[in-house]
């Protein structure tokens, strides 16, 4: 019996999450901001949304600088949105407000940034699951493989690409895709 009852609880940890009936598009989601205030993603509507899941002390770090710069050399027609999660071994263990900070003075972050999240496991943030499951983003299934992995969304609000954790902002990949 014991066995049973565990194999449930193990099984409702792992399964899927689900979304609000209310969630239609990305566009529903309203997260809070870093700074305290709220990021409406309805507000980006006309424009690419990069969606980044960011740490501060992970190999990855650097690519704020060229987040940073893509953000810069595309205003009007992208937006890049950083999620800080301490997901993966423990890289982004600051608050909100040490996370603030370490971007803008490590790399002068300007584009919005969400107040911490997670992007995976039992408290995944409702904009996760619907990055990472098909029945909502009708792109892809996928699984966030580490920091830095990045989310193109259309001026449609339309999942079109997923980049791994190692491809760099200002790579001829992410470039070309925002040129489409």
């Amino acid at each position: 019996m014991k066995y049973f009852i565990m194999l449930g609880l193990f099984s409702f940890l792992l399964a899927p999450k689900t979304l609000d009936a209310q969630i239609k598009s990305i566009y529903d989601f309203k997260v809070a901001g870093l700074d305290g205030g709220e990021i409406d993603l309805a507000a980006y509507k006309g424009k690419k949304i990069l969606i980044v899941n960011t740490a501060s002390k992970c190999g990855y770090t650097s690519q704020y600088e060229g987040l940073e710069k893509l953000y810069e050399a595309n205003k009007g027609k992208l937006v890049v949105i950083g999620f800080p999660a301490n997901n993966f071994l423990y890289q982004e263990p600051g608050n909100n407000e040490e996370i603030k900070s370490f971007c803008q003075k490590n790399y002068g972050v300007t584009f919005p940034m969400a107040a911490k999240i997670d992007v995976k496991g039992k408290n995944i943030h409702p904009l996760y699951v619907w990055l990472t499951q098909k029945k909502y983003n009708n792109h892809s299934d996928n699984n966030v493989k580490w920091n830095f992995q990045k989310y193109l969304i259309d001026e449609k609000g339309q999942l079109i690409d997923v980049f791994a954790p190692g491809i760099e902002p200002m790579s001829d990949e992410i470039i070309s895709a925002l040129d489409k």
